[in-house]
């Protein structure tokens, strides 16, 4: 990095007008990825709401040093986001409030606001279980805390549901480049098929997809992949395009900045983890595949995910896949433990969740477009989720 891009990245900006009545609150962020930018408008859309901030936005690499400034800085409140740990301890000897968003806790005594692992784990094993598979993976990096919890996570919900899962485990940790993806190549050779495999993260779902263009596994057919944190670019990119679990990083930098401004106006807050849960699993070609052996319960499967939200009937299954209705049901149940009625209502209710995360449908046009009559919709939705569409909306949606 040449010495004048260093001074232009690690510079303080303020992006709010100055006030002498406005709180000074700094933001030192690692901006590298879609997720840490998305975090900032989340910050964003808060101070839209409640009012500004005096912010100093600094963007740091991984390994600088913290801005000369901070030492002697009179502000009221920091916000830290990355995984550089000189940043980390210089925030640390402030006497302001400070809320973590760093992925490792680096900041152990602030409120540390993060991405559910658990959930995010739990919404991957359902998008494989739900499609059939019995054979599950998982490919992290060990480097990684939040790797490492959703490794476990995704494991312990493969074994609860009778399965074993595989992980990943390179000889040599920190490879990069074409060592990483022939190690994982050898690896998925191995692994029996078809099989599931969770990647940590987007980066390495896309070496997933690259080791299989190179080993000629075919994908989805024989390797099904799913990433996180749905980043457009990179999953749009792959080929063939990636799944990915969508985070919700606006609302995380909400959250975020509403408990800074909570602890700026002198309440104390616990020091623990605020948990995030995730949006959806966005689906793309590498795991649009049902690894069901049946090939009527397929065809019908492929059927509801292609026309649910047409508003179809199980009697319209039943004409396009020939058989007794009651012989598929029965067979529906057997292979994925719920009906043919069911599986059209899970599909339809996964296409509402996306569209209520935006703020630019209402309820009725989400209804008419998903295939519900609109009174239905709500009284379903809040029976299947415990949440009104409008309540779901405030929770995870990015409008607020």
């Amino acid at each position: 990095m040449s010495a004048s891009t260093k001074t232009h990245r690690s510079s303080a900006r303020t992006v709010a007008k100055v006030g002498a009545d406005l709180p000074k609150v700094a933001l030192l962020f690692e901006t590298k990825n879609s997720y840490a930018r998305t975090l900032l408008i989340g910050i964003g859309e808060y101070l839209l709401s409640h009012g500004p901030w005096q912010v100093q936005l600094v963007e740091l690499g991984a390994d600088e040093r913290p801005p000369a400034w901070l030492k002697s800085w009179d502000g009221q409140g920091v916000i830290v986001r990355g995984e550089n740990k000189q940043i980390a301890r210089a925030v640390a000897n402030l006497a302001v409030p400070v809320v973590d968003l760093t992925p490792s806790r680096l900041l152990p005594h602030a409120p540390w606001v993060k991405a559910d692992d658990a959930a995010i784990a739990r919404l991957a094993a359902q998008h494989f279980l739900e499609r059939g598979f019995r054979h599950f993976a998982f490919c992290g990096d060990e480097r990684f805390s939040w790797s490492n919890r959703r490794s476990e996570h995704f494991s312990l919900l493969a074994n609860s549901a009778g399965f074993r899962c595989e992980i990943y485990q390179p000889a040599r940790l920190g490879k990069s480049g074409d060592a990483e993806i022939e190690a994982i190549g050898k690896w998925l050779e191995r692994l029996p098929k078809p099989v599931a495999v969770f990647a940590c993260y987007d980066n390495r779902g896309q070496q997933v997809l690259e080791a299989c263009r190179r080993f000629r596994l075919p994908v989805p057919e024989d390797v099904a992949v799913l990433g996180v944190d749905n980043d457009e670019v990179l999953c749009v990119l792959s080929p063939p395009p990636l799944s990915s679990v969508m985070l919700n990083p606006r609302r995380t930098g909400w959250e975020a900045a509403a408990l800074l401004a909570q602890m700026m106006r002198g309440e104390t807050l616990p020091v623990a983890a605020y948990l995030i849960p995730p949006v959806a699993v966005v689906t793309r070609q590498s795991s649009d595949i049902l690894a069901v052996a049946d090939k009527k319960i397929a065809a019908a499967l492929r059927y509801i995910r292609e026309h649910a939200c047409d508003g179809i009937r199980v009697s319209d299954v039943v004409r396009h896949c020939p058989m007794a209705r009651r012989a598929m049901e029965t067979r529906f149940k057997k292979i994925l433990g719920r009906t043919p009625r069911q599986e059209i209502l899970r599909v339809q209710l996964a296409r509402v969740k996306e569209f209520l995360i935006g703020p630019e449908l209402a309820v009725w046009e989400i209804a008419e477009r998903t295939g519900f009559d609109p009174e239905y919709l709500s009284a379903v939705f809040k029976q299947e989720t415990g949440m009104s569409p409008s309540e779901f909306r405030k929770r995870y949606g990015v409008g607020r």
